[in-house]
């Protein structure tokens, strides 16, 4: 059996899903040789998940010959450059959402997300993308997309059901939303590259494109998204300090509240909702309408299980799911979580296309289109019209 050997990226919260992943990996003999990141957290990291090497740079960890791939889990501005650097060390590549993004060039006013025009951010995303694209496509690796939500087993039934009716989607409506990130960086355009519908909108919004294309097949179609509409906004803004106890958003030049339509080439729509001032927990739905019924992906909430409680304190040590503020009361709990929204199918996925060289399910043909209708997106609500791709 081929030995797979992974070079991680960042040690943050997004790696830490990718190590529950990587240990439950079955057929595949995979070893996450090393890890790499500034800080002494990095050695911590390793000693915690048994990783041999803890590299202080992302030029010592892609200069490893055993390597196989590179996982990038790290912040959204060093994405682009990691996968080119990777690409031409002779690494297959997997990278988290996003894909691209405008963090900012010299001369730009800051803050950047108020003073930089949409359509020069659409502008330089696409050139960029299509340098990471070309760069890809030399090296002759594999690029794989870490968007959970394709293999989420909710999206994945949904997936099933459409190859098998070869109904006509009319209509599909995506949302991911919650209270607010707690990261700094999150508020700041020139850290994640946008606001809460990039952030957290660039999930429903893959799902919504992959679904999109199941059926084009399904159907021996060709469908595109033909034009885009948006709004965004800081809804949260109007409230005063005291007001915002459980909102923990706290923008700077992005926005917490966005809408995104799809207009496709087939004349059906597809909406896509995110929001940092959401309260209940994280949000994670799909809605589907067909010309031959409804699919409901509700990956989070779910009722898989439901929880009434009445002591904070005993319940301490349990986890009931993702950003709920309190654990009393009516609680939808999320089981095998990192099950429920893709997170295992994912890595074994990735890890079975670099042993046998197939191509991913989340590939660089949905990486670059849901960046390139995000930030169409972007550029429609900047000038308030329509945005034909």
């Amino acid at each position: 059996m081929t030995k797979i050997r992974v070079g991680l990226a960042g040690c943050g919260f997004v790696a830490e899903l990718h190590m529950y992943a990587y240990r439950r990996v079955y057929g595949v003999d995979v070893e996450v040789k090393a890890v790499a990141a500034r800080g002494d957290h990095v050695v911590d990291f390793a000693g915690r998940h048994g990783i041999a090497n803890a590299c202080r740079s992302f030029a010592e960890l892609i200069a490893d010959r055993e390597i196989d791939v590179i996982d990038i889990c790290t912040p959204p501005n060093l994405h682009a450059s990691m996968i080119v650097d990777a690409m031409r060390a002779g690494k297959h590549v997997i990278c988290e959402k996003p894909f691209a993004g405008y963090f900012g060039r010299d001369g730009d006013k800051t803050p950047i997300g108020t003073n930089v025009p949409k359509a020069v951010m659409y502008e330089r995303v696409l050139e960029e993308m299509d340098q990471t694209v070309a760069a890809v496509k030399a090296a002759g690796k594999l690029f794989m997309y870490a968007e959970d939500w394709v293999y989420a087993p909710a999206i994945a039934k949904t997936a099933e059901i459409l190859k098998a009716t070869k109904d006509k989607i009319l209509f599909m409506k995506g949302d991911e939303s919650h209270s607010g990130s707690h990261a700094a960086h999150a508020a700041q355009w020139a850290m994640t590259g946008g606001g809460s519908l990039i952030r957290m909108g660039c999930h429903p919004l893959s799902a919504v494109l992959y679904l999109k294309q199941v059926e084009a097949r399904a159907r021996a179609e060709s469908i595109h998204v033909a034009s885009v509409t948006c709004d965004v906004g800081n809804v949260a803004s109007c409230l005063k300090p005291d007001e915002r106890a459980y909102i923990k958003a706290k923008p700077v030049d992005v926005e917490d509240w966005g809408t995104l339509t799809l207009t496709f080439s087939d004349g059906t729509k597809a909406t896509i909702f995110s929001g940092d001032m959401i309260m209940g927990g994280v949000r994670n739905l799909i809605e589907t309408y067909t010309s031959g019924g409804s699919l409901f992906a509700n990956i989070t909430p779910n009722n898989h299980m439901m929880s009434y409680q009445t002591s904070e304190e005993k319940l301490a040590g349990v986890y009931i799911t993702e950003k709920v503020d309190r654990k009393t009361g009516w609680q939808y709990v999320c089981l095998e979580e990192e099950w429920t929204r893709g997170y295992l199918q994912e890595i074994q996925d990735f890890m079975e296309c670099a042993a046998t060289g197939r191509q991913p399910l989340s590939d660089l043909a949905l990486a670059y289109e849901t960046i390139k209708v995000n930030y169409a997106g972007y550029r429609a609500a900047d000038e308030g019209r329509r945005v034909v791709l």
